[in-house]
Formats: structure tokens, sequence, C-alpha cells
């Protein structure tokens, strides 16, 4: 059986541990803050939304769902190719797309992140 000093002791080590554990993270943090509505739910809530509308527009433009599901059977080099010259050919595609990206830029904008895979075929 441990005795009280003991248990005491361990109670003792494991808050002052715990403490120097949050402390360490709690520095860093508030070193840079992030600024507001810059947190990773954010920008999950703002890709699910992104993601929803691309395949909500996939889904009633099936013209455009096959050029894209087609993209998977062309070697990686000449994907960006052929998504340039398809945005090219389909202005109207393009802005439709660029749109719904929108919300994704804007986040990465406001909150200082990088283009990310998104960023390919923006334009």
């Amino acid at each position: 059986m441990v005795s009280h000093k003991t248990f005491a002791r361990r109670m003792l080590v494991a808050a002052v541990g715990s403490g120097a554990v949050l402390l360490g993270a709690t520095v860093p943090a508030s070193a840079q803050p992030v600024p507001p509505n810059c947190t990773a739910a954010d920008l999950a809530g703002v890709m699910s939304g992104v993601t929803a509308a691309t395949s909500a527009y996939l889904f009633t433009h099936p013209p455009v769902n096959d050029f894209f599901t087609s993209l998977g059977k062309i070697p990686n080099e000449q994907r960006r190719e052929a998504l340039a010259s398809f945005l090219d050919a389909n202005p109207q595609v393009k802005a439709d797309l660029g749109g719904i990206r929108q919300p994704a830029k804007d986040f990465r904008a406001r909150c200082g992140v990088g283009p990310g895979p998104m960023a390919e075929g923006e334009g």
C-alpha cells in the first residue's frame, strides 16, 4: 500500500509536470496569436463548403464532371496542361469553379496560409 506521503509526492510531481507541459505549450501559442477565424476548425468548415459546392457543380454539369474524372487516367505531368487547356476553352466553367473556390482563397489570404493543393488551376 502507498503511504500518504508517497501519494502526495507523486501528485505534486504530476502537477508540476503537467504545469510545465501546459506552460511550454502556451508560451509559443501566445507568442504568435492566431488571427480570428483562422483556426483549423475554421479551415475545415470553409473547405467542407467548397467541397460540397464543387460536388454539386460537378453533378449538375456532367461534361465537366466527365473531364475531371478523366484526369485520373492522365499521367501527372500532363494533368496541369490538360486542365489549363480545358479551362481556357471553357471560360464559364473556369469562372464558376473560381467562384466556388473563392472562400478558400479568401481564408488563405486572410490567415496567411500558403496556397495549398487548391491552387492548381486557379486563375
